[in-house]
């Protein structure tokens, strides 16, 4: 029934050369959200130029992008693959591990795994606050960092003190759901308009076996109960220093071709300088 409802990506619809249903959307969700949309940006949504490069492709029956791009060319290779690592054990992994491992940390069980829950208010209110002002590889850089750091710590703990053990753990816990908030935004914003949905999707799919590894990671405190969070500390810390190779995605325009998508936060990249000094950046999902 959401067919109906759900209206279709205002991007899609011009990569594809829809540029009439695009400008309809887009004066829809403005006149919804009681703002005025520029003639000017409506008119420049799909230059001559483009109209006429969509329409060679159409004739020369170009074979569609797929989730194979992704490995063909090297910068976007680079990017998959950090991606994948961020998403595939770090975030989901360490997210879920955490979760299930309040009954490890001593103290009483109910309280911790209420505390688990609670620590995510804050993560989220953090990130509705900050996403839009710091950027999104500060905040996933900085949250897995501080997650890392939490969680190593828990090793200096006494065993007496459970109470700073299970303090440090929530912190990582807060920190660890921040980034895994922000994950979503940065990888969607990553990949090329023309492959963003399935590379999405297959980035979730990684995510999955990070949740199912994670409770095995949980039994290993059976042999050394700070283990597993000795595990997910060195993960974050390791994911947080990769996410330094993303480029930035905030107030940049965002790569709607595979050659855009190969091109977009490569070292001194003239486009996309060329973009930010003449105030062409605005092209983030979280601002359409």
């Amino acid at each position: 029934f959401l067919y109906r409802f759900v209206p279709e990506s205002a991007r899609w619809l011009l990569s594809q050369g829809r540029a009439e249903e695009a400008k309809q959307l887009i004066i829809k969700a403005a006149k919804e959200n009681k703002v005025t949309v520029p003639k000017e940006v409506l008119e420049g949504l799909l230059a001559p130029g483009d109209k006429e490069e969509i329409k060679s492709t159409e004739s020369t029956k170009e074979v569609k992008p797929s989730l194979l791009d992704l490995m063909r060319h090297p910068n976007l290779r680079k990017k998959a693959l950090n991606i994948f690592f961020n998403w595939w054990f770090v975030n989901s992994g360490t997210y879920y591990g955490l979760s299930w491992n309040t009954s490890n940390l001593g103290g009483n069980d109910y309280l911790n795994f209420f505390i688990s829950g609670a620590v995510e208010i804050p993560a989220y209110s953090f990130l509705l606050l900050t996403l839009n002002r710091w950027g999104r590889k500060s905040i996933l850089c900085g949250c897995m960092l501080v997650g890392g750091v939490s969680l190593l710590l828990t090793l200096a703990v006494p065993y007496d003190m459970p109470w700073l053990l299970i303090t440090f753990a929530m912190i990582g816990k807060l920190a660890i759901t921040a980034s895994y908030g922000t994950v979503y935004v940065f990888s969607a914003e990553q990949f090329p308009t023309v492959i963003r949905n399935v590379a999405l999707g297959a980035s979730s799919t990684c995510a999955r076996v990070g949740g199912i590894l994670a409770p095995y990671v949980n039994l290993l405190a059976d042999y050394w109960q700070p283990l597993p969070l000795l595990i997910f500390g060195l993960l974050a810390l390791t994911a947080g220093l990769f996410s330094l190779l993303l480029p930035e995605t905030l107030d940049k325009k965002l790569p709607d071709t595979i050659e855009e998508g190969e091109n977009f936060g490569k070292v001194n990249n003239e486009v996309n300088e060329a973009n930010d000094v003449n105030g062409e950046g605005e092209g983030n999902l979280t601002k359409f």
